[in-house]
């Protein structure tokens, strides 16, 4: 996903941190694929919290990340399952190690904030997909989500200036300290920049759905699918 394994040092603290919230976004996550077939990638599979979930809708799941250490926790949570175990390779979003039309169905869940930059990942995942493949991105909200965003005790959200500088965000002043942010940085895409990705890449899309527990939305969905060739 990057040059720059961010997450490694973080993995343990990582999934046990962000176990509590995988089943609730598990079952979003299921809804927005539907049920299917084939090979599905899981695209910055991290510490796995999602192979099961995308597993269970009749997918053969392969994960890949860039953290060898994220890699690690996973193939732990796989240690106890009985075979056919989802595959899990170590490689780059962004030159994948797959040729064109490997995958029925493409997964990104939480990565737009990790990696360098989202729209080359996105244009290597329509590489990968064949023609009718199915793209599903789960991630943070770009609008209420990201280091322009202080969220307020009521759930309500103070969107600062600094929504339209995208980039790398080091640190924010309302970041906690010791969560991921605070831990790994931010890549901080407005909302035209992530929607422009998929426009630029060719992606049809399909639906998008606002999720999170506040009143405010803190997740955005999109799915997606890469079109048939013309005639």
């Amino acid at each position: 996903m990057t040059s720059k394994p961010r997450y490694d040092g973080h993995a343990d603290w990582y999934d046990g941190f962000f176990s509590q919230f995988a089943a609730a976004n598990a079952a979003e996550l299921t809804d927005l694929l539907g049920p299917g077939s084939g090979y599905c990638l899981d695209l910055g599979c991290g510490t796995g919290l999602y192979l099961s979930a995308i597993a269970a809708t009749g997918r053969t799941v392969v994960g890949i990340d860039a953290s060898a250490d994220q890699l690690r926790v996973a193939r732990g949570r796989l240690a106890g399952q009985q075979p056919p175990r989802p595959a899990l390779l170590h490689g780059d979003g962004a030159a994948l190690p797959f040729a064109d039309g490997s995958f029925q169905t493409v997964a990104a869940i939480w990565i737009s904030t990790d990696v360098d930059d989202f729209g080359s990942v996105l244009t290597e995942a329509v590489r990968v997909l064949r023609p009718g493949g199915l793209f599903v991105c789960y991630g943070a909200h770009p609008c209420f989500n990201g280091p322009h965003a202080q969220l307020r005790d009521d759930g309500s959200v103070v969107v600062h200036p600094n929504y339209r500088v995208s980039g790398w965000h080091r640190r924010s002043p309302w970041w906690t300290v010791g969560r991921v942010r605070d831990r790994v940085g931010m890549r901080h895409h407005p909302l035209a920049e992530l929607l422009g990705a998929f426009i630029h890449g060719g992606l049809q899309i399909e639906r998008i759905a606002e999720f999170g527990s506040n009143p405010v939305p803190n997740t955005l969905a999109v799915v997606a699918r890469k079109p048939p060739p013309a005639g």
